[in-house]
This record gives structure tokens, C-alpha cells and sequence, in this order.
């Protein structure tokens, strides 16, 4: 009896990742944002300074994935005053660009921990964001991923 392999990206462990990396993502990450049609608007109201913004965006992933303590921000607080233009379908389309971007430039099983751990700030982010208690019974207002 064979047993069939499971695929490359279930078996390889991730590439380490440097600081370099993670500047290089975040770099390709939102000139792809800039030219999204539904995300660069939003951007374009809050940037105005892409490179300070990149620098302090690659300090949160550098904290996060490298665990170098970097970034001193508040994520929650500096989305919260897009609260009312956002949707779940920006948060999605933020992610499908970011694993996109991370497919690109990485390994399979380094872009999917960058995937995962995108997943998991962007649903904590979504419901604290988009949670409308005023919302009608019945209704949700933000759709959460089933457990």
C-alpha cells in the first residue's frame, strides 16, 4: 500500500525571514494596495507620507513575526476612525492582496504563515470594527469565520 505525499507546502517548514523580507513585503504589498480599486481610496485619504507609513506597517510585522518588540502602535486605534467605510469585503480583499503578495515573493509554507497570521489580525480587527450592536436581531453585521 502507497501513501500519497501531502503537498510541498504541508511538508517544508517556513524559510526564516529577515527584516528584509518583511520591508520587501510589505513594499510590494501596498503598491498592489495603491492600485486597488476598492482599497487604494481608503489609503489614499489616511497616507501621506508611503514610506513612513511602510516603515511603521514593517515594524508591525516585524514584531509579529520576528518578535522584535518594534512596533509601539495601537492597530485597532489607527483603523478605528475608518470604521464606518469599512466592510468585510475590505478586509478580505486586504488579505486576498497580502497572501497574493506573499505567494509571490515566498516559499509556499512561508506565505501561508504570513497568510495565517494576516487571517488572525485581520478577523480580531474586523469584529472588533464592524461589531454593530444596534444592529437588528437577526442580523449580522460582520461575518465571522465559523469555528
Amino acid at each position: 500500500m502507497t501513501t500519497k505525499s501531502p503537498p510541498p507546502s504541508a511538508r517544508a517548514a517556513p524559510e526564516p525571514l529577515s527584516e528584509t523580507d518583511l520591508r520587501r513585503l510589505v513594499g510590494a504589498f501596498y503598491e498592489d494596495v495603491r492600485a486597488d480599486p476598492l482599497l487604494g481610496p481608503i489609503f489614499k485619504i489616511r497616507v501621506d507620507d508611503w514610506d513612513a507609513h511602510s516603515d511603521r506597517v514593517a515594524d508591525f510585522w516585524s514584531s509579529i513575526m520576528l518578535g522584535s518588540g518594534r512596533y509601539k502602535g495601537n492597530p485597532f486605534g489607527a483603523h478605528l476612525p475608518f470604521r464606518e467605510r469599512l466592510s468585510a469585503e475590505h478586509f478580505e480583499r486586504w488579505l486576498a492582496l497580502w497572501s497574493a503578495t506573499a505567494r509571490r515573493l515566498f516559499e509556499p509554507a512561508t506565505a501561508d504563515l504570513l497568510a495565517a497570521k494576516a487571517r488572525r489580525i485581520a478577523d480580531s480587527l474586523q469584529a472588533g470594527l464592524l461589531f454593530r450592536p444596534e444592529t437588528p436581531a437577526g442580523q449580522r453585521a460582520v461575518s465571522l469565520p465559523s469555528t
